[in-house]
């Protein structure tokens, strides 16, 4: 065994992966089974959690698969009890499931409060039921939240996302201090744009046509000008973001958000413009000449 992961002392601890079964949940999963952490997952995709049980069953650890809605609270409910049926205990708790559509805050109001149960009612439930089993489990205890880059900036037509978002984020922060005598962490991780199932699925159809067909390379330029690491954080790369936070490493780590964007956050709206205009908020004569077809030798930055 590597020092490493000897320090990590997660060998045979119990984590609940609530919307485990697919895209960053299943990533979630997979990673912290093959750190030999036992796993309960749930998700409404039965096909997705059936895959990923099975995956992280081949990894050697035990696994309890449930098909749950994470904002129904009596499925939630039932999904803790067959943990501690199972387990009878819980050392880990990884809140992934959420999501959105892009949209004007006026368009859809009936949307609002499915934004809010699941970007954010949801996990106080499913804290809610966790506490009395990471109570019984591993003295201490990580519950690890997913937020959102959305819920630290003024993000345009996912208003109300944004603000669910920001109140698991602040919510988590406080309950990090409620709960830090009894070294129970609680952590949020803040992705930004990631390719996973979720995020294709906040667009709406018309910017999915608009995006179909556009050469990678131009796809590639896009991010190189929004990300400063000029990639896009892939679902490992959060999942690796889990295994630390859910681990000894980092037994002294908590009220904290880590991004996980590549540097999105850190940049605070300086885009990497092109034409020579280089990282600033707004577009210097170089990139306005070539948007709007501006004529003239002179280039006046």
């Amino acid at each position: 065994m590597s020092r490493l992961v000897a320090r990590a002392n997660l060998r045979g601890r119990v984590a609940a992966i609530i919307g485990g079964g697919g895209g960053i949940g299943a990533a979630v999963t997979l990673a912290l089974a093959n750190e030999s952490v036992h796993v309960a997952l749930c998700d409404i995709d039965e096909a997705c959690l059936d895959l990923t049980s099975a995956a992280a069953l081949a990894a050697g650890v035990r696994v309890l698969g449930t098909r749950a809605d994470a904002t129904d609270v009596a499925q939630l409910e039932t999904f803790y009890k067959a943990i501690a049926e199972s387990f009878g205990q819980l050392d880990v708790v990884v809140n992934v499931a959420g999501g959105t559509q892009r949209r004007r805050f006026e368009d859809e109001p009936s949307w609002d409060a499915a934004d809010i149960d699941r970007n954010y009612r949801y996990v106080l439930n499913s804290i809610r039921c966790a506490l009395p089993l990471l109570r019984k489990g591993t003295p201490g205890g990580s519950i690890i939240n997913f937020t959102s880059i959305e819920a630290h900036r003024g993000a345009a037509t996912f208003a109300v996302y944004a603000g669910a978002k920001a109140a698991t984020t602040n919510f988590s922060r406080a309950l990090a201090v409620e709960l830090a005598h009894e070294r129970i962490r609680v952590n949020c991780i803040a992705p930004d744009t990631t390719p996973s199932r979720g995020n294709a699925a906040a667009l709406t159809e018309a910017d999915r046509i608009a995006l179909m067909g556009l050469p990678e390379d131009a796809l590639r330029k896009g991010l190189a000008m929004y990300i400063p690491m000029r990639r896009a954080p892939e679902p490992a790369d959060l999942a690796d973001a889990v295994v630390f936070l859910a681990s000894d490493l980092s037994s002294c780590v908590t009220g904290t958000t880590l991004h996980v964007d590549g540097g999105a956050n850190a940049s605070s709206g300086f885009i990497h413009w092109p034409e020579g205009d280089g990282y600033v908020p707004a577009p210097l004569g170089g990139t306005i000449r070539r948007l709007f077809a501006v004529k003239g030798e002179k280039d006046v930055r």
